[in-house]
């Protein structure tokens, strides 16, 4: 039985999106004491996006796979594609909203280097989704989206003597 490859990917993206978001964490934690008030929103949206990915990976895992009935249907398909899209713009957002703004700012001492991890780790968890959101896509190109209308059929071989 071959394992989905789809599967490690999911586990990478929530680890990175684990590995964002204590970045993040720290970097919010950090502005808020060093400044004393609120932390940037690009950093706050890159501490949301790892929150919804974590809420979203599982429901595109156990969808499909306890749940096929809903998935097959044009719905399902519809609705889980906008959850794998909506999560891949999240990733590019934010990852390009923080990097513009660090581009802007003199950046130095641990606290910038690990907004600048946070950033590149970003980036890294915007192609994997976009790499699961594109063959999302394919295969709904491919098998349509009304979902499996075709009924399958079974055939009952008979052979003689037997």
């Amino acid at each position: 039985m071959a394992i989905n490859w789809v599967y490690p990917v999911r586990g990478l993206q929530a680890t990175l999106a684990v590995v964002v978001l204590g970045l993040m964490a720290y970097v919010a934690q950090w502005w808020s004491s060093h400044w004393r008030q609120l932390s940037p929103s690009e950093v706050n949206f890159l501490i949301f996006a790892p929150v919804w990915t974590l809420v979203a990976i599982p429901a595109l895992i156990v969808v499909p796979w306890k749940l096929p009935h809903l998935a097959t249907s044009m719905g399902g398909k519809i609705g889980l594609l906008a959850l794998e899209v909506l999560t891949m713009i999240y990733w590019l957002a934010g990852f390009i909203a923080l990097a513009v703004f660090l581009s802007d700012r003199i950046c130095f001492g641990q606290v910038c280097s690990v907004a600048k991890a946070g950033i590149v780790l970003s980036a890294f968890e915007w192609v994997a989704m976009a790499v699961t959101t594109v063959f999302a896509v394919l295969r709904i190109l491919k098998g349509g989206l009304k979902g499996a209308s075709v009924k399958e059929t079974k055939t009952v071989e008979m052979h003689q003597g037997v």
